[in-house]
């Protein structure tokens, strides 16, 4: 356990939940599942939400936990709480509430992410973080499934049965029929390729972390990668696509194709592929490590993507209360639970 740190009943860490839209409902049941945290807060400022208990939410399981809007209120006088939080992609946008949790003495596992590898596109927020997190001591970090962990600290794991890595290829596809409405509309489905374009450039669809994953993997493999680059490409519908939210009519965007590589002077050394569409045919994460002996993994079907992260960032509170202060990657965390 952390320094000044408390569990809760029997051993368990007491968190609360920021952030209560569909990721942060997945949290919530994940740590309501968990034998090893004890949900006692959420935190919403939407006022379609502010006063309803989690249990209007989540049904009888969630208890008497009433959704506030203020942090410090939510933790009221309990010590050694962890903030589980999910209220945005981009740090820029979430940087106050990180420092306030901080201030009030919690740590974070957060589903931001560009948290994941701040370094990479945020170097001195990154610094803000790791003074703040430092003189707090508390441990802060960024995870998910992707950033966080198949794209990155999956593949790191696989690179530790071999000898110097030359290169990587990872991939993963995935079938957006399974997934949430929002995330179709952030694939762009439906839309037309001019207007999936326009909204590219305007940073208003696409995955938000592939970039900090290809950093990570570098990271993790050993790889001192100079250059980062990254395409998004869309995948038009050769045929109508019923299943999902909506139909998707054939010639319209069925989702994102989207690469970002690692170059050491360069030349490339990683890459990673993710591939979100409407009817995405095979499922499936991949990784291809060239290094003596090579390695292959495949995961048929991928692995789930909103539960995952939930149980990640759930799974990783226990261990945020016994790490070293400071901000923390995904390859810090220890390999088990």
């Amino acid at each position: 356990m952390g320094k000044g740190l408390s569990q809760g009943p029997e051993g368990r860490v007491p968190v609360v939940v920021m952030g209560l839209g569909y990721i942060g409902q997945e949290i919530c049941r994940a740590a309501l599942q968990s034998e090893e945290v004890e949900l006692i807060g959420a935190v919403d400022k939407s006022p379609q939400l502010k006063g309803k208990k989690l249990s209007d939410l989540l049904g009888p399981s969630a208890g008497t936990v009433r959704v506030v809007g203020d942090l410090k209120a939510a933790v009221n006088k309990r010590r050694g709480v962890v903030l589980l939080h999910a209220t945005g992609s981009r740090l820029p946008q979430v940087m106050d509430q990180l420092l306030e949790a901080i201030e009030l003495g919690m740590p974070i596992s957060s589903t931001c992410e560009e948290l994941a590898f701040p370094y990479l596109k945020h170097p001195a927020l990154a610094e803000q973080l790791e003074r703040a997190a430092t003189k707090g001591n508390v441990a802060v970090l960024g995870t998910g499934v992707n950033p966080g962990f198949v794209l990155d600290r999956f593949v790191a794991m696989a690179g530790q049965v071999c000898g110097p890595v030359r290169g990587v290829v990872a991939k993963r596809v995935v079938d957006a029929r399974t997934r949430r409405e929002a995330l179709q509309r952030k694939i762009g489905a439906g839309l037309d390729e001019a207007e999936f374009m326009r909204l590219v450039d305007k940073e208003q669809l696409g995955h938000v972390g592939l970039m900090e994953s290809a950093a990570l993997c570098a990271l993790g493999l050993g790889m001192d990668c100079d250059d980062f680059e990254e395409e998004i490409a869309p995948v038009i519908a050769e045929e109508d696509i019923k299943g999902g939210a909506f139909l998707v009519r054939a010639g319209r965007v069925a989702g994102i194709s989207q690469t970002a590589v690692g170059l050491q002077e360069g030349q490339e050394r990683v890459r990673l592929e993710l591939t979100i569409a409407v009817g995405a045919t095979v499922a499936m994460d991949t990784i291809e490590i060239d290094a003596e002996p090579k390695v292959r993994v495949e995961v048929p079907g991928g692995m789930a993507g909103d539960k995952a992260t939930a149980h990640l960032v759930v799974n990783a509170a226990p261990r945020l209360t016994a790490a070293q202060p400071g901000l923390l990657t995904g390859l810090e965390l220890p390999a088990g639970r």
